[in-house]
């Protein structure tokens, strides 16, 4: 796959009609080099996002964007969520609620986090949590690895000693 290709990792995400408006209050997801950036439709062509990386290394505060500056030529997709109880209106008083904040990570605080806290009141980032179960277990089983070499190691220095 192409890093600039998406194909939906979920299955309520439906590409917008790029000739129509999406819906006030909608999460908006869009491709970029190896993760997806995610931001919320204010309306009149107007997305608030978590600028974080979207503009390469330089960290960004939440902000209020043309839509063509959100999706920089890319597909935009729509992740439509079951009800939260929050109106669309209650999710972009939300998401203007925040902006200026620049208190970006990309593992604890990002635009996925952000959005989900907007439209669902969840501070979550399914990303994240796809990379902690993918590579999580690889990480651990490395560290059981190299402390079994280590305790090895140990056991093996201590047997050749003289006097043991």
């Amino acid at each position: 796959m192409n890093f600039f290709e998406y194909t939906s990792p979920h299955s309520c995400d439906r590409a917008l009609d790029p000739e129509h408006e999406p819906p006030k209050g909608a999460h908006m997801v869009t491709p970029r080099r190896g993760y997806t950036h995610h931001g919320i439709y204010v309306g009149r062509g107007r997305v608030v996002q978590y600028g974080g990386l979207s503009r390469g290394l330089r960290r960004g505060p939440v902000e209020e964007v043309p839509l063509s500056q959100f999706a920089q030529g890319r597909t935009i997709w729509i992740r439509l969520h079951e009800s939260s109880g929050l109106d669309r209106d209650e999710v972009v008083r939300r998401a203007r609620l925040r902006l200026g904040e620049n208190r970006y990570h990309a593992l604890t605080n990002n635009c996925e986090h952000f959005c989900e806290w907007c439209v669902r009141g969840e501070h979550r980032s399914y990303q994240v949590d796809d990379l902690v179960a993918r590579y999580g277990r690889t990480w651990r089983r490395l560290i059981e690895l190299l402390a079994r070499a280590l305790c090895l190691r140990s056991t093996a220095a201590e047997t050749t000693r003289p006097g043991t």
